[in-house]
């Protein structure tokens, strides 16, 4: 059995988790929701390359089509940051085989007022 610096391992881990792929259970729609939170982040501030997103996503409770109650979206939270600034983002999806159907958008900022 080869045995591996600890740093080198690390070194892995953290190149995996910023291509957004750290974890096998990683939710299908991931990659895509790390490329809509920089657009959202864009759409509200302008290009600014003090934005950075987070690569961990992580899957919340399903949210139940209004329109038709059979049917339920993937929710996604990604948080992202510019400047001083933290956002959560949920980004919401329906999943038609392997293809991710983004249906809506939510942005907060992270702030005690």
């Amino acid at each position: 059995m080869t045995r591996y610096p600890v740093s080198a391992l690390l070194a892995l881990i953290l190149g995996l988790s910023s291509l957004g792929i750290a974890h096998a259970e990683s939710p299908l729609c991931a990659r895509d929701a790390l490329e809509q939170a920089k657009r959202l982040l864009e759409f509200h501030f302008g290009e600014d390359e003090r934005i950075v997103i987070d690569p961990k996503v992580v899957a919340q409770a399903p949210l139940r089509n209004p329109a038709n109650k059979a049917q339920s979206f993937q929710v996604l939270e990604v948080w992202g940051m510019i400047h001083k600034g933290k956002y959560r983002m949920h980004l919401i999806y329906y999943q038609l085989d392997q293809d991710c159907v983004l249906m809506g958008q939510e942005i907060l900022e992270y702030a005690s007022l």
